[in-house]
């Protein structure tokens, strides 16, 4: 269920403030947003895999927490996060 390097690396580049941006906010729930999908689709098909869900509740805590402090720092940039989540929820 990890992410793959090549992966990570175009999660990160997609969602980087600048050049060596490797642990914004943005980049961090980019990070964990494929993590969740990995493991939404693992549940699916586990449905009795209670320690991965788990690990799942705890992923979108730690998500849930820094869109808190991006939307108090940020909120235009909460927004658009937002908004892309909900894009990519929806296809």
């Amino acid at each position: 269920m990890a992410l793959t390097k090549d992966e990570k690396t175009t999660l990160i580049k997609g969602s980087q403030r600048d050049e060596k941006d490797t642990g914004s906010c943005e980049v961090q729930i980019a990070l964990l947003t494929a993590r969740i999908k990995k493991l939404t689709a693992h549940m699916t098909a586990n449905k009795h895999d209670y320690s991965s869900k788990r690990g799942m509740d705890i992923i979108i805590a730690r998500r849930k927490k820094l869109l808190a402090y991006l939307k108090k720092e940020n909120p235009t940039k909460y927004e658009e996060i937002v908004k892309q989540l909900k894009d990519k929820k929806g296809s």
